[in-house]
């Protein structure tokens, strides 16, 4: 893989960037204390905004390491972050990248999600040369799902017990899109 780091990425209604110190209240307010979006995630609701300030400057922190990649979802019209988009797994091995997202639920099936995951999926095939980006769902947020179809990954299964939530010890629905049928389409 060729990393480039966090790019900035422009869609017709959102911008990708990295996140800056200044995010730390719009991330609190926007999704980090929204017990509707921790629902299936592997964080809990934050209840304070100090908390989110941690996150925040270990990401800033990383942002000097080309293989981090962790983008803000700023809303054009709105001009702060309502969520973020990230790899939160990678295997350098197989070229692989593993995506997860979330959204404050204000603008949950409003496409936004689907439009940021969109928009870095030729940015990972075409400039950091990954061969395969995958996501995962919690089969009982099956909205999610939705997201990762959207997008043109495939479903290829559930593995069963695989992951963790705040639920507890759940299923995982994996999708994947290889470079190759990524390729072949744009032909």
């Amino acid at each position: 893989m060729e990393h480039k780091g966090t790019i900035r990425i422009e869609t017709e209604r959102l911008i990708l960037r990295k996140f800056s110190m200044s995010d730390t209240e719009a991330a609190f307010r926007n999704w980090e204390s929204d017990d509707k979006v921790t629902e299936f995630l592997c964080w809990s609701t934050v209840h304070d905004a100090s908390e989110v300030e941690n996150v925040m400057r270990s990401w800033v922190d990383n942002y000097t390491n080309k293989s981090f990649y962790q983008w803000a979802i700023v809303l054009k019209s709105l001009g702060e972050p309502i969520g973020s988009i990230s790899v939160v797994a990678m295997d350098e091995k197989t070229e692989k990248v593993h995506i997860g997202y979330c959204i404050g639920s204000k603008w949950w099936r409003q496409g936004y999600t689907s439009e940021a995951f969109s928009a870095i999926i030729p940015f990972f095939f075409q400039e950091v040369k990954v061969k395969r980006i995958e996501s995962q769902h919690d089969p009982n947020n099956p909205n999610s799902g939705k997201v990762m179809k959207k997008c043109g990954l495939l479903y290829e299964g559930t593995l069963r017990k695989a992951d963790w939530n705040n639920k507890g010890i759940v299923d995982a629905c994996m999708y994947g899109l290889l470079a190759d049928d990524y390729f072949a389409v744009k032909e």
